[in-house]
């Protein structure tokens, strides 16, 4: 049986980890050896941050809506509004009231004012 080569193969694989090193400093960006190190971190990386990207957006969501309310009434806190968004029944999540908060102030103001007579009632 014939010796099988495997340049062809084995060169694809070093351009494709090169290629996905695209950009790194130094050998990082062009050494096989290197590159196949920090690709394989920066897999890591990726992989536990798309994670951590969806805790960030939660507390960044949560962050503008405590300072939302706190303009349009200094006593309610965060915590309160939310209980009285459950007492009122409305069902909005985090990610829209944030957006309301930020774009459409009054659209928000109608919301805890709702939430506050909820409760108040």
């Amino acid at each position: 049986m014939a010796r099988v080569k495997s340049g062809k193969v084995t060169h694809a694989r070093h351009r494709k980890v090169v290629k996905a090193a695209k950009g790194y400093y130094a050998a990082r960006g062009t050494n096989f050896r290197t590159a196949t190190q920090a690709v394989d971190k920066a897999n890591q990386y990726a992989t536990r941050d798309r994670k951590t990207r969806k805790r960030n957006f939660r507390a960044l969501w949560i962050q503008r809506i405590n300072a939302a309310v706190r303009e349009i009434d200094p006593a309610l806190t965060y915590s309160r509004f939310i209980n009285a968004l459950a007492v009122a029944g409305i069902e909005v999540d985090r990610k829209v009231l944030a957006d309301l908060a930020v774009h459409e102030p009054e659209a928000f103001g109608a919301i805890v004012t709702r939430a506050k007579a909820a409760v108040a009632a």
